[in-house]
């Protein structure tokens, strides 16, 4: 539990980093919040995710950072796994439909979330919940009523619908069901505080619509930014790889976050760190006269993150390994990644990579001694390079550094 603070306190804490893309919804949500707080009793807060792949990402964590935000100040948090949401998919980021998975597909990918979700969440106060356990249970009718209470034209006047609709790009009906049924969410759990990302204000917003049709009052929206992915342009997101895994080893996760740029260490500072707003303020401040480096603060960054979500002793660990895996031997700290699901010979590795314009080429590096796996020379082009924490070096300017695939 945190140390008692005034309520201004707690709004701005939690507040903090939200964007809304609308200063009206800020200020009006603010207070509301504000209101909610003020009547002194712990507040339902939740959060859905939607189980498209069996990891959650640190990208996933930014909403939970949040609701263990509310559970320090004695609030309960409720995470929602999407069970029946993931049957259509959240368009709400996306120019086309999403591929649609099976039940089975879902529930095999859910197994994980829990686990993974207290790497961040208090057990103690986190009530875990499916929300297929309404969903399934709904009446056509129901589901029409739900329908009545918003019109195609707000559908379509959503930045992505709208796009879609303009290159003639189809939009498939059932895409519209997906705001409905998280808005039902909030029905069914009688949320007082609803967090998602900025993209999702839409559905948080159709949730206060539908609790007003069911008699409830609608609950406080809160929306934050996405987190960047390590190629510090795209989403942070499984499919394009630039993801670093809640679950993956300390010394991979603290690598990774090493090798995003200096320009988007500001959006991890606000959204994946237990730091406080000052102390983030102090170390931007620093960056932007000069007076701290980005190295040392990025080291601080991995540092942190790493600790969160495996303890203080990994997190020293995985500093000393990239200390004396990259900074001593003067390696560079940004560099490819690539994963490996399996070993990989050296010259199947060394053309994928990029760094030979054909497989001849690459024998021929390494028949010259050109290459090197952590300092050590390959010279055998048999050679297999196996899933581990390691960098690639061919010739003096080309660097890959290789990790083992999460599961």
């Amino acid at each position: 539990m945190m140390k008692k603070m005034s309520i201004d306190e707690q709004v701005a804490l939690l507040m903090h980093g939200a964007e809304f893309g609308d200063e009206q919804i800020k200020e009006r949500m603010a207070q509301e919040l504000r209101e909610r707080l003020a009547e002194g009793r712990p507040l339902r807060v939740y959060c859905g995710y939607d189980p498209t792949s069996p990891d959650l990402h640190l990208g996933h964590t930014v909403t939970m950072r949040k609701l263990r935000l509310f559970q320090e100040l004695g609030h309960q948090a409720i995470f929602v796994i999407g069970t029946y949401t993931a049957l259509i998919g959240d368009p709400s980021d996306k120019d086309k439909a999403r591929p649609r998975l099976t039940l089975e597909q879902i529930e095999e990918n859910a197994r994980t979330y829990v686990k993974q979700a207290f790497k961040i969440l208090d057990p103690e106060r986190t009530e875990v919940r499916y929300n297929g356990e309404w969903l399934s249970k709904l009446t056509y009718k129901e589901i029409v009523e739900l329908a009545s209470l918003f019109t195609v034209q707000q559908f379509l006047e959503r930045d992505n619908f709208a796009k879609r609709y303009r290159r003639g790009d189809p939009i498939w009906l059932h895409e519209f069901m997906y705001a409905l049924m998280q808005g039902y969410d909030a029905v069914a759990l009688r949320a007082d505080v609803q967090i998602g990302a900025t993209e999702q204000l839409f559905n948080l917003l159709a949730g206060r619509r539908i609790q007003q049709a069911y008699g409830q009052r609608p609950q406080v929206c809160i929306t934050y930014p996405i987190l960047v992915g390590t190629d510090g342009k795209l989403r942070m997101s499984k499919s394009t790889g630039n993801y670093i895994g809640i679950d993956e080893p300390p010394e991979v996760m603290y690598g990774k976050v090493m090798s995003i740029p200096d320009e988007a260490m500001p959006n991890y500072f606000d959204l994946v760190t237990r730091w406080t707003p000052e102390e983030i303020e102090r170390l931007k401040a620093g960056l932007a006269d000069g007076s701290i480096h980005p190295r040392d603060a990025k080291m601080k960054l991995a540092w942190e993150i790493v600790d969160a979500l495996h303890g203080r002793e990994a997190a020293d660990a995985a500093e000393a390994h990239f200390r004396r895996v990259f900074q001593e031997r003067e390696l560079p700290e940004e560099m490819p990644v690539r994963e490996l699901g399996g070993p990989i010979n050296i010259v199947d590795l060394i053309f994928e990579a990029g760094f030979a314009r054909s497989k001849s080429e690459a024998r021929r590096l390494v028949q010259q001694g050109a290459v090197r796996l952590d300092g050590e020379r390959i010279t055998d082009i048999d050679a297999m390079v196996e899933p581990r924490e390691a960098v690639l070096r061919v010739g003096r300017r080309r660097f890959l550094r290789v990790v083992p695939a999460s599961r």
